[in-house]
């Protein structure tokens, strides 16, 4: 058996020997290079432009804005993308002088070499009418979501009577948190080369899902998809960043049509705050009410989000509160907040890590009213169902994730007081969280080629940010072939190959593995037929895979099958669950906070490789501390811009900042979600982690801090 074993990346040597092409990577003659000019105010109208300066510098090529160039036709959509908000209107670049926010692509410039590109970008000169912006979260007015949004992120959910039973329960808690805009900063910046033979476009592209980005710019061009072919075979992180075909993929083409040659474009670490969405600011409020023995009666959430002027982003950030713990009494209610910014986007585990961050720091509030340990009141309160869709889960082993993760932590050494244990400067704190995301599944293709000398060629239009999918994806084809996962090869990330959804949301492994495993089967159907024929033709069996090729003078035998989910879905609520277990050490003279410990046990379904899912939950885990202690964009109202757009100053983990990471995997097997057994592991992994390092500093300083991230100064005030 393959599927359960730790196996290496199949594609770890072409990684770390410069083999893998990333986007900007690929040698194409005659290639020139693009550079973005962007605005500086955040609303307002283009009144004049200066580009002589610009125009004088050898190397220049061409230089597009609204006054040249193409009015593209952005055909309208039969249904939004899944990936795109589900209201307003996408950003058209170039198409006209209004200004919607600080930072907008305005100009491109094609020039021989990425350095004229930039030093004639920087010479363009523009005028402004500028126009007064809405850039304070706090004073901006609050709506709910249209009606087309509200479908998956309702404006307001109620069972029960929740406001009266919080105000007739015994103990009860409500406070506010606040969840600061957080920005991907994958290690690729986002880069596209795009190629035009007569009509047909050839995007190389930093994506998580090739066929949306086919779909988007036939959409924004007005030409067939047929006509487009994306190419993606590996992608330096994403994080969610790359679900979207964002405008400099439409001004990359615009910009290889007008040089006639391929053109590359690269983002800048700063235009990727601007260019590319981000996680939105959130604030949120949480009561819970209770028995004296920790029954919940009443569970109120309630939380705004920023998003742009020109669309729509909604987040499931109410979800958690819905379904996560057993309450008779619960309501939600979702606001957004229009401002002069760019569009924000998925970020690992959206909505539901931000929801949990504020739920579960108000379950641990509610156990200090209390008295009662955290996680006994979690248990106390543990669903047996999912009560919001009133639906059995398809599985759920958070009961063994809570004792594993516990046993392995020493959760029983804890003592309820806080600031009860320090060893010299350090005040210690034990916290803990419980985590899940949804298990999701669509509707996926693949291939499997048999050649004749008995390797196998797998083939799938999916993607690989880092997960491990080319790597998966094999052993589940080994185990179904009964060949050695060496011998199989997988082709990925093309939209000329067969059909798959998007990589992200954690539905690769349930999505694309369930078509893998159904295409491998339908090959083995294909050999058996052929083996039949063959044998009643000769006296004697036939040993192999390759022999049977070759006495039937083939070189090779396909089988392409497609997997969808069915009727489960509306049988059973899926979701992935998890525990985490943090220690903190807190400074008690600077407020300075390390995390020496952080311990998760997942229940993640059927575990294809232990190895890749053990780095998706440490890697998830090192997220969750820059969440809780790092991650914020500056947000200066007065300019309606992120003013440490870097690397310099926003800030992420770096290895001083990491200590013992714990992640593992509790006996579980979803065959009601799936062929396969598996849930997803990706989107877990980040969820619960902030919350627990955050109960954990409340308990090592008495001191709670609602605003994340908790930064050394809020301690001290």
């Amino acid at each position: 058996m393959s599927v359960g074993l730790a196996l290496d990346r199949v594609d770890g040597p072409d990684k770390v020997t410069g083999r893998a092409r990333y986007a900007a990577e690929f040698p194409l003659k005659h290639l020139a290079h693009a550079a973005i000019a962007t605005s500086t105010i955040a609303k307002g109208r283009i009144r004049a432009i200066d580009s002589s300066a610009a125009e004088r510098l050898p190397g220049v090529l061409a230089i597009l804005t609204h006054l040249n160039a193409p009015k593209l036709p952005y055909q309208p959509f039969k249904e939004r993308p899944l990936v795109d908000p589900k209201s307003g209107d996408q950003l058209r670049v170039l198409q006209g002088p209004d200004i919607l926010f600080n930072g907008q692509p305005i100009a491109l410039v094609v020039a021989e070499t990425p350095e004229q590109a930039r030093a004639a970008a920087a010479l363009l000169h523009f005028v402004y009418d500028e126009q007064a912006a809405v850039t304070c979260f706090a004073e901006a007015p609050r709506r709910p979501p249209s009606k087309e949004t509200a479908k998956g992120r309702p404006a307001e959910t109620a069972r029960g009577d929740a406001d009266q039973a919080l105000a007739a329960a015994p103990v009860k808690i409500d406070q506010r948190y606040v969840q600061a805009r957080e920005h991907h900063n994958a290690m690729e910046p986002h880069a596209t080369i795009a190629v035009w033979e007569g009509e047909r476009l050839t995007l190389y592209d930093k994506t998580q899902w090739v066929g949306n980005d086919r779909a988007e710019i036939a959409h924004v061009f007005g030409i067939p998809e047929s006509h487009i072919r994306v190419i993606s075979p590996f992608v330096g992180g994403a994080f969610g960043s790359a679900l979207r075909t964002w405008p400099h993929v439409t001004l990359v083409a615009m910009g290889a049509k007008a040089a006639r040659r391929p053109v590359s474009l690269e983002l800048d670490r700063r235009q990727l705050y601007c260019s590319i969405g981000f996680r939105p600011h959130t604030e949120q409020r949480v009561a819970l009410g209770a028995t004296s023995d920790g029954r919940l009666l009443a569970l109120v959430q309630e939380a705004t989000q920023q998003t742009s002027t020109y669309e729509e982003y909604a987040e499931t950030v109410l979800e958690p509160p819905r379904m996560a713990y057993s309450c008779t009494n619960v309501r939600t209610r979702y606001r957004l907040v229009e401002m002069n910014t760019n569009s924000p986007c998925p970020m690992r585990a959206p909505g539901i890590v931000t929801g949990l961050v504020a739920l579960e720091m108000a379950m641990d509030e509610l156990a200090e009213a209390l008295c009662m340990d955290p996680m006994a009141l979690r248990l106390k309160n543990y669903a047996e169902h999912d009560e919001d869709k009133q639906l059995p889960w398809s599985s759920k082993e958070l009961r063994a994730c809570y004792e594993t993760a516990a046993a392995r932590f020493g959760w029983q050494r804890r003592q309820r007081q806080p600031r009860s244990l320090r060893e010299g400067r350090d005040l210690i704190g034990y916290g803990m969280a419980t985590a899940l995301y949804p298990a999701h599944r669509a509707a996926a293709a693949a291939s499997v080629r048999l050649q004749a000398d008995g390797t196998v060629l797998l083939r799938s239009a999916t993607s690989d940010m880092g997960p491990g999918t080319y790597t998966a994806m094999v052993q589940v084809a080994a185990d179904a072939l009964a060949v050695d996962p060496a011998r199989i090869r997988f082709e990925l990330g093309d939209s000329e190959l067969p059909e798959a959804p998007v990589h992200g949301g954690s539905i690769t492994m349930a999505s694309v593995g369930s078509a893998v495993q159904a295409a491998a089967e339908a090959l083995l159907a294909k050999l058996k037929e052929l083996a039949a024929r063959m044998q009643a033709a000769e006296s004697h069996a036939l040993d192999s895979y390759a022999a049977l090729l070759r006495r039937a003078g083939l070189d090779h035998v396909e089988a392409e099958a497609e997997a969808a989910p069915g009727k489960e879905e509306h049988a059973f609520s899926s979701y992935a669950f998890g525990a985490i277990f943090a220690e903190v050490r807190v400074d008690v003279d600077f407020g300075t906070i390390r995390v020496p410990r952080l311990v998760g046990a997942y229940d993640i379904g059927r575990v294809v490789n232990p190895k890749i899912a053990h780095s998706q939950c440490i890697g998830g885990m090192v997220g969750g501390i820059g969440m809780a202690l790092l991650e914020q964009a500056d947000w200066d109202p007065r300019f309606g811009r992120v003013m440490n757009a870097n690397l310099a100053e926003y800030l992420v983990p770096v290895n001083a900042d990491v200590g013992i990471l714990d992640a593992v995997f509790v006996p579980s097997d979803d065959r009601a979600f799936n062929p396969i057994g598996a849930k997803g592991v990706a989107e877990l992994g980040l969820c619960g982690v902030a919350p627990a390092i955050a109960n954990a500093v409340y308990h090592a300083t008495g001191k709670r801090v609602r605003d994340l991230p908790i930064l050394p100064e809020a301690l001290l005030a």
